[in-house]
């Protein structure tokens, strides 16, 4: 009876002692690092072109994060918006005035019109669920549609501002949306 009780614990001993075996001959061992972003790396076929992180079905469970193809020429006019606009939100940054009311104002002074859907939208920032509940951040999200495959985005809030020259979302136009699917 004694030999049937201590068996089971040279098993576990076994078993405990070869797992730990196996996970330390791996220490210290430099192994390739395969990334979409490094040159030698080969993508696995589980992963589609354009991927961001690599993960498989990216472009399907992110699409409508994905901002849709400009022209050159479209993309040219774009920025040079996105250049207009840019100075118009340091400067509210600079100022402690991110509210949608006094970024409207300023906006519309460089000759932009506003209404509803577009061409110029100024909104407030988008809530953000922040540990159990969720939280409207004070700043203003703008967008601005140059052309239909061309949009200028940007913000201006506590911490930064920004604004970048960007295609138009599926199904945000060119608000970028929150999150995907």
């Amino acid at each position: 009876m004694i030999f049937i009780r201590q068996q089971p614990r040279r098993v576990a001993a076994v078993v405990f002692l070869s797992a730990a075996a196996l996970l330390l001959t791996a220490c210290g061992e430099q192994r390739p690092v395969h990334s979409a972003t490094t040159s030698t790396a080969t993508p696995t076929p589980y992963v589609e072109p354009g991927a961001g992180d690599g993960a498989p079905h990216y472009r399907e469970n992110n699409g409508s994060r994905i901002a849709g193809e400009m022209s050159p020429a479209s993309a040219a006019d774009a920025k040079k918006e996105a250049d207009r606009i840019e100075p118009v939100l340091k400067a509210l940054w600079q100022a402690g005035t991110w509210d949608p009311k006094t970024v409207r104002t300023a906006l519309l002074k460089l000759g932009y019109q506003e209404k509803p859907n577009g061409p110029l939208v100024v909104r407030q920032m988008d809530a953000r669920f922040v540990t159990d509940h969720y939280v409207t951040p004070e700043g203003a999200v703008v967008s601005l549609q140059v052309h239909d495959d061309a949009c200028v985005i940007g913000f201006v809030q506590r911490s930064n501002y920004q604004a970048k020259a960007t295609g138009p979302y599926p199904e945000s136009g060119c608000f970028e949306p929150p999150f995907a699917h």
